[in-house]
């Protein structure tokens, strides 16, 4: 009896300490666990269908921490737009510190002038247009490594390949190449299969991977896109082969424009709107991480009439928001065809019914990267192979389930064949 008294107690002078202002709606919750049990295994769905009852602002208590979800494009708008800087801290989490604490990352540092040092050299000399052009044959070397070694995997078009496997290794590399002008992984090495292994275990078990807990000396970039740009890749091929409309046409854009006599590059990509819409319809539907990275109250704040208290944790549901039905329109479809429509949305944080990129001064440093590497590598592998599903699967038959994780990526890895293309399409099929 004793000890609930004390855990009513120690629950009750935990939520006095904000009673300064009124805390967003939620559900109720238990002394000492709060919400806990209510997270699931899918803490994005299970917040989701929360906020359908509790509203698109709402508070819930993981253990005593305050965490305020936002689920809606408008709340999401007076966060970045009004509150940017108040909220512009980071809830780290242990597991998603290295040895030094989370200080050397531009994703996990605080809101100072360390920051904002990190942001300065990642804007203006690694993701800076005139390097990323530099860049390029480097891009193109990696990804048509990736198809070479795809190629080579499936033996001439009669195996199926883990297709996730080898975006990572792409992914990998680009890094490697960025900071070390070298390659830091091959697929034919026992040791990068291992490496892709502990990465995935390391994303599922102590949610977002960082490469830096591996390897120190990268701490200060903090390069774990690559997990994020496999999972987008890896679904992008998901929807397409699940959706054969979809796939035959975006194979009819890139094959009628580039032609068969050359490989895709990334002058082309303006070229190509519908496979700019397959990767903003990915995006949109499988957002590489379901929220964003924790953000938090560095003081107290009111948002919408609501107090938002010092250090509480702000999570932005981006798998919720691109969803929202008030908002898009067949919402559960991979239609790319809205993107196709005239004053679309686009990812650069200006639009806030679409943010898998975050948005404000916490935004993603390489979304400029990301916007080249993602069509380049997809384009490249519709554009010269034709895509096969094994043992006689039908489309309406793949498992589309999203696997546990902070990383979005499926619940079982897609396998497909690649077939060498060797002629022209029939457009009139």
């Amino acid at each position: 009896m004793l000890m609930f008294v004390w855990m009513g107690w120690t629950m009750g002078r935990h939520h006095h300490d904000h009673d300064h202002g009124e805390l967003p709606p939620g559900p109720t919750c238990w002394p000492v666990v709060g919400n806990i049990f209510q997270v699931g295994w899918s803490p994005h769905e299970s917040f989701a269908k929360l906020a359908h009852k509790h509203g698109p602002i709402m508070t819930l208590w993981l253990g005593s921490m305050c965490t305020v979800v936002i689920s809606s494009s408008h709340v999401a708008r007076d966060m970045f737009k009004n509150h940017d800087v108040v909220l512009a801290g980071r809830k780290i989490y242990e597991a998603m510190k290295g040895d030094q604490g989370n200080e050397g990352s531009l994703v996990t540092s605080q809101y100072n002038s360390h920051w904002r040092m990190l942001k300065r050299l990642c804007t203006t000399e690694f993701f800076v247009a005139t390097r990323l052009d530099a860049m390029r044959d480097v891009r193109a070397r990696c990804i048509h490594r990736m198809m070479h070694l795809m190629e080579e995997a499936a033996h001439s078009g009669t195996t199926a390949v883990d297709v996730g496997r080898f975006f990572f290794f792409m992914a990998f590399n680009l890094i490697g190449n960025l900071i070390f002008s070298k390659d830091l992984l091959d697929s034919e090495m026992e040791r990068g299969d291992r490496f892709y292994y502990h990465a995935v275990k390391v994303m599922e078990y102590a949610g977002k991977p960082n490469v830096a807990d591996y390897l120190p000396i990268l701490k200060w970039l903090d390069p774990q896109g690559t997990d994020t740009t496999t999972s987008t890749m890896e679904w992008a091929m998901a929807e397409l082969l699940h959706n054969p409309r979809v796939l035959k046409k975006v194979q009819m854009e890139l094959r009628s424009k580039i032609g068969p006599d050359r490989n895709m590059e990334e002058k082309d990509i303006e070229n190509l709107p519908y496979l700019q819409a397959v990767i903003k319809e990915t995006l949109r539907l499988h957002p590489p991480l379901p929220f964003l990275v924790p953000h938090m109250a560095t003081d107290s704040c009111d948002m919408l009439g609501y107090n938002i208290p010092k250090e509480s944790q702000i999570l932005v549901n981006v798998w919720a928001i691109g969803r929202d039905p008030k908002v898009w329109d067949a919402p559960l479809l991979f239609w790319p065809e809205r993107f196709m429509e005239p004053n679309t949305v686009d990812y650069k944080g200006r639009h806030f019914e679409f943010i898998p990129f975050g948005s404000g001064r916490r935004m993603c440093p390489a979304m400029p990267l990301a916007s080249r590497v993602l069509p380049l590598a997809l384009g490249s592998l519709l554009h010269s192979f034709d895509w096969l599903l094994p043992d006689g699967l039908k489309p309406e038959e793949m498992d589309m389930t999203e696997g546990m994780g902070i990383t979005l990526r499926k619940a079982l890895p897609l396998k497909a064949i690649p077939v060498r293309y060797r002629g022209p399409l029939n457009l009139n099929e």
